[in-house]
């Protein structure tokens, strides 16, 4: 393994710990956005334990968030310093615009949020966490611009040294497949965070602790996601015609499709096969024939180029891809599932007694996750020969001087790290769950002092003891 395959790996192993965290805390930040909104509403207390349990469960992903953006951040220029070089002119102003938006939006009104319920008007608090809710999505919107840019390129020019220059700031930030990354990626994030809300309810309700908090959350998240995983579908169809137009060889490879058909045959679907990319065919392919010209351009009749229309050395890995568009598909049919048949419970009054739906929200409490991963191994490695579509390969954008010993010292010990600090994460976020939504004091129970809370803080009780849970249920 030389340098070149070991940056791609630590890059990819870097990302894949990353997405998750902010991808999380974007959906998270609108819920409690929303749940204090429904607090300031009804003054029901209720909404407020929901608010402070939900809030200690974004601190901790907030802070695993930044850690591990800012190990990817370094990679830039240990690992990909040509990249660097030769697309700094556009890729570093737009991650600064995130820095100078987003990143200061959120650092301003964070610590209001995580440290000032006592210390400030509740109203100035709602929007501290709005702020915070806003933040998420700026840093979304120019994250997904510079990778979107990557993707499909436009509004520079290459100078006679081979670097990239910006010549419409308008055109780079809005390139081809931005609005269409955009939305998908927000609705994945609200998706995700929904059925972790979703799945964590339903945890409570078959265990029968905090039943009235876990009724209200799991209501919320089947209305949500009865409305939100249609649209990310429609959405993820609009994203797939944006493909067809502007990377094609990406779009033969998620379908696998080796060879143009014969005329008038249309394309067909691909549901199962073992690409075999040396034989340049499908093993095992199970097809419903027309059915992908009919989804993919939406014609009975319709075609896109095959992966054989190009050479070999410029098509991207198909297996990989190919596997991973199926499992985000097939993990969206089965939210739509869950989805639908929650909201017919709902409104049936079965919802909260409904066994098989609860197991169905506590199996697919992590789906989103998995799903958002899969989506992103299906634009980054069917991007493949290219980090910057068409005009840099990957291979050219490496770091020239770079040991692969190096390389590989550096992924053992962010392996090493990320295990003891995402392990230690993940076990406090488990016990926070373990302890669920519990009676908040109200402000002034405590001598009347502005004390700051601290939403970091677990509570004394011993979450595994039979008794506290009884107490705290009643």
């Amino acid at each position: 393994m030389d340098a070149l395959l070991l940056s791609r790996i630590q890059f990819g192993f870097v990302i894949t710990f990353h997405i998750l965290f902010p991808a999380f805390t974007i959906g998270l930040a609108h819920w409690l956005a929303f749940v204090e909104w429904r607090w300031l509403r009804t003054r029901d207390d209720r909404w407020r334990d929901i608010y402070f349990f939900w809030l200690k469960i974004f601190a901790v992903s907030f802070g695993m968030g930044v850690v591990s953006g800012i190990v990817m951040s370094f990679q830039f220029g240990t690992n990909w310093a040509v990249l660097s070089e030769r697309a700094g002119a556009i890729l570093g102003p737009l991650l600064s615009y995130e820095v100078l938006t987003a990143f200061f939006l959120e650092a301003t009104f964070l610590g209001v949020m995580l440290f000032g319920w006592r210390r400030v008007s509740d109203r100035l608090h709602f929007f501290a966490t709005c702020m915070v809710a806003l933040g998420t999505l700026l840093s979304t919107f120019w994250i997904i611009s510079a990778n979107s840019w990557m993707q499909t390129p436009q509004g520079h020019v290459i100078d006679a040294a081979g670097f990239f220059q910006p010549a419409d700031w308008w055109a780079i930030i809005f390139n081809p497949s931005f609005p269409y990354r955009l939305a998908h990626m927000v609705l994945a994030a609200f998706i995700t965070t929904c059925f972790v809300i979703g799945g964590v309810s339903a945890w409570y309700l078959r265990r029968g602790e905090h039943r009235d908090a876990a009724v209200r959350m799991l209501k919320h998240a089947v209305v949500f996601a009865a409305i939100a995983v249609p649209l990310q579908i429609l959405a993820g169809d609009l994203h797939g015609l944006n493909v067809a137009e502007h990377q094609p060889v990406k779009l033969a490879a998620i379908e696998a499709h080796w060879h143009e058909g014969a005329p008038g045959e249309g394309t067909p679907l691909v549901l199962f096969a073992l690409p075999d990319a040396q034989a340049e065919r499908n093993d095992y392919e199970v097809a419903v024939p027309r059915l992908g010209g009919l989804i993919l351009a939406h014609d009975w009749n319709g075609t896109f180029p095959p992966l054989t229309a190009v050479p070999p050395e410029e098509r991207p890995p198909v297996a990989p891809v190919f596997w991973s568009f199926r499992v985000m598909v097939g993990i969206g049919i089965l939210m739509l599932v869950l989805a639908w048949g929650s909201l017919w419970a709902l409104r049936r009054g079965t919802l909260a007694t409904s066994r098989w739906l609860l197991d169905g929200w506590r199996l697919l409490s992590p789906s989103g996750f998995i799903a958002l991963l899969a989506g992103w191994y299906v634009v980054e490695i069917g991007r493949q020969p290219y980090v910057v579509y068409g005009l840099l390969r990957t291979s050219e954008a490496v770091s020239p001087n770079i040991a692969a010993a190096a390389v590989m010292t550096s992924l053992i010990v962010y392996a090493i790290a990320y295990a003891v600090i995402f392990g230690a994460g993940i076990w406090y976020l488990r016990k926070l769950m373990l302890v669920g939504p519990v009676p908040q004091p109200p402000k002034d129970t405590r001598g009347g002092e502005k004390t700051p809370a601290r939403p970091l803080s677990v509570p004394d009780e011993p979450v595994d003891a039979p008794a506290t849970r009884q107490e705290v249920q009643s």
